[in-house]
């Protein structure tokens, strides 16, 4: 009897820029190996429509062939990865999926994610596990940050560390030997940022924040921004499109600095400064930071780590990949975990980070 099952895992996040595959192998002792990648694109026409859906902009009908359209592509990922990897279906225990969220309200105890693992599961011939939330909320909880459980597993507690996610939204896990496990949203990510590079600069993203690096921090708009009531809310907090979305930055827009480029650096600035000033207000009030550790399509940010430096001068900052993380795959294989206790009839979520009343079992399968 092999002592390890084999997952393929799908994460899709709130940029919608594509689907990540990760193949992995999680072993008996919690220990695992990245085995091979891939990345799907989403087609124009797709993401278009689920930006519209997660800018409220779409009707029912939208929502119902959609979950159907990303259900095909996410078991397209699923195959290609197989192939690419050339390993049988019959070594694959199961798959594991985030789903893609258009819809995400913590305060309505109510989430979507689409994808239907029914799709998946039939294109594939794979069992699939997935839409992990609703559990967690139906248990009074906001249904996210998710990703917690694996920090807990991926990250020894031996130092006070910060596990610093910043993809379309950034959030964080507090790993203390002085408290408790908790965690939250710190506000938007790369989401701003991607929407006024795509704005701007006509590019989906800025790369290795070479934009914002050329312009000047424009502080009276960036303490405008910062007024925004999000960033006062004690945790547990979670936050998506349905506040940063494009309504919202078209109004950050009226205030902007004429200058372009100085518009990049500061909404950058407000990534980084809001992720800093939730250290200072929610976490150092209970524990100090030996260091941050990031992760996600922000931690090749260069502007966003010359930032987060300026504004946290006493506190290293390192990367996943300090870790023997992939940056790219690191939720990729939280969900993967996330996926193995649901196949293991284990609870998988963390109360203390999503304020549930009590541990569930999330997830449900297709077989």
């Amino acid at each position: 009897m092999k002592s390890y099952k084999t997952i393929i895992s799908l994460m899709s996040g709130t940029s919608l820029d594509c689907i990540d595959a990760c193949l992995i192998n999680i072993y008996d002792d919690l220990k695992f190996k990245v085995l091979d990648s891939y990345s799907l694109k989403y087609p124009e026409t797709v993401k278009v429509r689920l930006l519209n859906l997660a800018n409220n902009i779409g009707t029912v009908k939208d929502v119902c062939e959609l979950n159907f359209i990303t259900g095909d592509l996410f078991a397209e990922c699923v195959n290609s990865l197989i192939e690419k990897a050339k390993i049988n279906k019959s070594d694959i225990d199961f798959i594991s999926t985030h789903g893609q969220t258009i819809c995400h309200l913590p305060d309505k105890h109510s989430t979507l994610q689409i994808g239907d693992i029914s799709v998946i599961s039939y294109k594939t011939g794979i069992m699939t596990i997935g839409d992990f939330r609703p559990k967690d909320m139906a248990a009074n909880g906001q249904g996210a940050p998710l990703v917690p459980f694996a920090d807990k597993i991926l990250f020894s507690a031996d130092k006070n560390r910060l596990i610093q996610n910043i993809g379309g939204i950034s959030n964080v896990t507090v790993l203390s030997k002085d408290c408790d496990i908790f965690a939250f949203d710190n506000g938007a990510g790369n989401m701003l940022i991607d929407y006024f590079m795509q704005k701007l600069f006509n590019k989906p993203y800025d790369k290795n924040g070479e934009i914002a690096l050329r312009g000047n921090i424009d502080n009276n708009w960036l303490n405008e921004m910062l007024k925004e009531a999000y960033y006062k809310v004690t945790p547990p907090k979670s936050t998506g499109r349905e506040l940063f979305n494009k309504a919202y930055a078209e109004e950050l827009y009226k205030t902007a600095p004429s200058d372009k480029y100085d518009i990049i650096a500061t909404i950058t600035a407000l990534t980084a400064k809001t992720i800093a000033d939730s250290y200072i207000n929610f976490i150092l009030p209970k524990t100090n930071i030996d260091e941050v550790v990031l992760g996600g399509g922000g931690a090749y940010n260069k502007a966003i780590i010359k930032f987060l430096h300026n504004y946290l001068p006493n506190i290293p900052i390192k990367t996943h990949e300090d870790f023997g993380i992939p940056n790219k795959l690191k939720e990729c294989i939280a969900f993967a975990y996330l996926g193995y206790f649901t196949y293991n009839k284990k609870p998988n979520n963390v109360p203390s980070c999503t304020g549930a009343k009590h541990h569930v079992i999330m997830g449900k399968i297709s077989y």
